[in-house]
């Protein structure tokens, strides 16, 4: 009897340094995704970061900076929380505005090439948001575009009274890509003609994209860490993983949709694209790029982007 005592002592034990490293792990796995940019707020950092990787952009940003043309806004959110964007009101005073949302852990600032396109080709005001928990706005936890889609909505309206817009093109990148397909989910701001969404290599859920990183970065299966994290944050952000679908948010929308991704795309891996643009109704478009990784097929066809994106706004 002595011995059994013990033995169960010892599982139990045992049960419970592992119920405390799953959720060390689990707090890790919270940090690892969606803990900020630690120097997000840096803006001579990333304007710094953007010319050097974008040095064609140079001449057309020195000029809006330096006539103002490029200027900061901020927006109080329904959260409470302060936000921050960069806009420019295009001097055609068209009705047409271009919002452009960036990635993970980046900021308005690294999509200013995109944001150049909609402005010199296709004569868009634009507007940059910073994204929750990104650049200049507010938040503790990065949200993978699932509670944010709530705040690009409230920047839509903005962009209705700030512009005098009757028509909006969203695009965005990776993380904004997911973002933007959220928010064609979504009842959206009414008084827009026309609505254009533009998403390029973003992910079907943020189940499906950790669930990969999961196994990319640390050879881990989903199971058990994946499982306690998505429920963790369920606990600290008020979302799981597994209900920030992307996918199921596209098929609710009718409005137009280009998708783009690169047939060499690990990061979020290309075969993501297929149920995204199947899942989706009404008007749509595919563009798979050849030879491009996560989020290079601007680099890689500039032209045929700046093509592709103009034929589908305007045919």
């Amino acid at each position: 009897m002595r011995k059994m005592r013990i033995w169960k002592r010892g599982c139990l034990g045992l049960i419970a340094l592992l119920l405390v490293a799953l959720m060390g792990a689990s707090y890790y796995m919270i940090d690892y995704a969606l803990a900020p940019e630690p120097d997000r707020e840096n803006v001579a950092r990333w304007q710094k970061e953007f010319l050097t990787n974008h040095p064609e952009s140079r001449e057309w940003l020195d000029s809006m900076l330096t006539t103002k043309t490029l200027r900061d806004t901020f927006l109080v959110m329904p959260s409470g929380e302060r936000h921050h964007a960069l806009l420019a009101t295009h001097p055609s005073g068209g009705h047409r505005v271009a919002m452009v949302l960036h990635g993970w852990r980046c900021c308005s600032i690294t999509m200013l090439h995109y944001a150049q396109l909609f402005y010199q080709q296709l004569g868009c005001h634009i507007l940059l948001p910073d994204l929750h928990a990104h650049g200049l706005s507010e938040g503790r936890r990065i949200g993978m575009g699932w509670k944010e889609r709530f705040d690009v909505i409230r920047w839509m309206e903005l962009a209705k009274s700030e512009f005098q817009a009757d028509s909006l093109i969203l695009h965005g990148v990776s993380m904004g890509a997911a973002t933007a397909m959220n928010v064609a989910g979504e009842q959206l701001p009414e008084g827009f003609s026309k609505i254009w969404f533009i998403e390029d290599c973003g992910y079907t859920s943020v189940w499906d994209e950790l669930s990969g990183q999961l196994a990319e970065e640390f050879s881990l299966p989903p199971f058990p860490l994946l499982y306690t994290s998505s429920m963790l944050s369920r606990l600290l952000n008020g979302w799981s993983f597994g209900e920030a679908s992307s996918l199921r948010q596209v098929a609710k929308s009718q409005l137009p949709m280009l998708f783009i991704h690169g047939d060499a795309d690990t990061f979020v891996p290309t075969q993501m694209v297929y149920p995204l643009y199947e899942a989706k109704q009404g008007e749509k478009r595919l563009w798979i790029t050849h030879g491009a990784e996560h989020a290079e097929s601007i680099k890689l066809y500039p032209e045929a982007y700046v093509d592709t994106v103009c034929r589908f706004v305007f045919e």
